[in-house]
């Protein structure tokens, strides 16, 4: 093989690492975001952990004297660090939320009394730790990649200035934006420990035809071969088993057994249950990236208090908007008020279908029990469900001239910076554009007790946005404590007004009476005593997603003020 071909063999070497390299970033980013629950932070947190300590590899790849060793074992090292990463991680969390149970079972100690301090609390904040120890590991080792291929083309030319540097970061920019791209459109939806392990294989493949191209320039060839077939082997269990192991080590962060867990593009979700009386059937909650979104026995009541005050103020009810709400629990209570028409526009579509559709294995209908909780709503011949991103979607609606009696908007808080845009006056404002003037729109509008910042937030948003009366309410919700939502008129009477009007209790939904609907209204003396000092979130100012992370920081005890 001449000297050109060589090289550019070694250039697609270092283009597929850096590929493998972008994937684990990614990989290690989005996996931390959903076992330490702050997603944001652990997606920016761990990227740039990871350059950092790219550069730390840099500086010592100058160490290695051998380049073809080094990158050899580099390789091998990448394969079996970026397989392992996703089970050190979950083991690290599941050992934490199992230690106060081992010891409190060595020491007999009651179940009242679960310790919470001392070593419970290294082995927690070790936890927290330890996706940005791996990143610090996986990014040192990928910094270390450049520098050694860069040696191995002098070597190869014999002379420095026939070895481009440029060519040398642009097939390593190419390689890494191709990763990229292969884990938005393929990986993205896979389960984490199977995505580590095929990135794992591609490094071991390309650690072999490294192999094979510099065998003569590698002292040790025996133990580089035995390497390679103790990680092949690792790689292999991982590519078999992981996905169950990762199921286990996942159990033990739930207080209940995981029944159902999947990846889709946008979002992680597990369901859990828990069996209190073996004669009937378990109660079921539902997360998504780790954030509880319903529990099967008390979702009635959220669903009602969220549903119910809208659809009662609005005066008719013939064509309602959702926005959010892809469980169909929502869409359930809508569907009880006969509407001739009901638009339901998610982000995502795998959530949607989870819900919709029966996944049948071995026979049984995996996910029975959550099309009956919404009884079959995403199939009524009178719903039309839109899929995309609510900001952008709605457009088309107004574009339509669509016009609805009452808008529901269900969706996450705004714990991400993405989110953040669907709290902002600006999208309230599209939505005031597709409300009839005597209708009513509804948000829910997180906790007023754990975030009230971030609830006074919306109200003061969704008023700036032009709605004539903003009125906001809340009740206890035992799987989430107290919750609240914001509700707004665009003509007329303020909502509270209207429904205290009202001579006949519309729908008997099995929950709301008139007094329970109208005693939500009222909250303590000074309540928003404060509330001239909140701000209104703009399109991109990050007030409610600012809020929302200063109040449940607070909440937890993670600084104070």
């Amino acid at each position: 093989m001449t000297n050109k071909h060589l090289d550019w063999a070694v250039l697609t070497i270092l283009a597929i690492g850096a590929g493998c390299g972008l994937v684990y970033e990614y990989l290690l980013s989005h996996y931390a975001g959903r076992v330490l629950g702050a997603i944001e932070q652990a997606i920016f947190g761990i990227i740039s952990v990871m350059m950092i300590f790219m550069g730390v590899g840099s500086f010592l790849a100058r160490k290695i004297k051998n380049p073809y060793a080094g990158f050899a074992w580099l390789e091998l090292a990448l394969a079996f660090i970026g397989a392992s990463s996703v089970l050190l991680i979950g083991g690290a969390f599941s050992l934490a939320a199992l230690l106060p149970q081992i010891v409190a079972e060595t020491f007999s100690i009651p179940a009242d009394l679960m310790p919470q301090g001392g070593l419970v609390a290294s082995a927690e904040a070790f936890a927290r730790w330890m996706p940005y120890l791996v990143g610090a590991l996986l990014g040192t080792l990928i910094g270390m990649e450049i520098p050694l291929i860069g040696e191995i083309r002098s070597q190869i030319y014999a002379d420095n200035l026939k070895n481009n540097p440029g060519s040398i970061y642009g097939i390593d920019y190419l390689g890494a934006g191709v990763g990229a791209l292969f884990w938005v459109f393929f990986m993205l939806s896979l389960e984490v420990s199977l995505a580590g392990a095929l990135t794992a294989s591609v490094n071991l493949v390309i650690a072999a035809v490294f192999f094979y191209l510099f065998k003569e320039k590698i002292p040790g060839m025996n133990y580089l071969l035995l390497g390679h077939a103790i990680v092949a082997l690792w790689v292999l269990q991982v590519f078999s088993y992981g996905s169950d192991w990762s199921a286990e080590m996942e159990d033990m962060l739930y207080r209940d057994k995981v029944v159902y867990h999947a990846n889709t593009p946008y979002q992680h979700l597990v369901i859990t249950e828990r069996i209190i009386d073996p004669e009937k059937p378990g109660i079921l909650t539902f997360f998504i990236n780790g954030r509880t979104q319903f529990a099967s026995n008390d979702e009635h009541i959220y669903h009602a208090m969220l549903t119910y005050p809208a659809l009662a103020a609005s005066a008719r009810q013939d064509k309602v908007l959702i926005i959010g709400g892809g469980d169909g629990l929502a869409l359930r209570d809508v569907l009880r008020w006969n509407p001739q028409q009901v638009v339901l526009l998610d982000l995502d579509r795998d959530l949607v279908a989870l819900f919709k559709t029966p996944k049948i294995e071995q026979g049984k209908v995996l996910n029975q029990r959550l099309i009956a909780a919404n009884q079959g709503a995403f199939n009524d011949h009178r719903v039309q469900t839109l899929f995309g991103d609510a900001f952008i979607s709605i457009n088309n609606l107004i574009r339509e001239g669509q016009l609805f009696d009452t808008v529901i908007i269900d969706l996450p808080d705004p714990n991400h910076p993405d989110l953040n845009k669907l709290y902002s006056v600006r999208f309230y404002q599209k939505v005031l554009n597709v409300l009839t003037g005597d209708g009513a729109m509804v948000v829910q509008s997180t906790s007023p007790y754990h975030a009230k910042n971030t609830f006074i937030s919306i109200g003061k948003t969704i008023k700036h946005a032009g709605f004539k009366h903003v009125q906001q309410f809340h009740h206890n919700v035992p799987s989430f404590g107290e919750w609240g939502f914001s509700i707004a008129t665009k003509n007329g009477l303020p909502a509270k007004q209207r429904l205290q009007n009202l001579t006949l209790w519309p729908v008997d939904d099995g929950w709301t009476t008139k007094g329970l609907v109208l005693a939500a209204f009222e909250f303590g003396k000074y309540f928003y005593q404060q509330a001239d000092e909140i701000k209104v979130n703009r399109l991109g100012s990050m007030v409610a997603y600012q809020y929302h992370h200063a109040d449940w920081q607070q909440e937890i005890g993670l600084y104070q003020q």
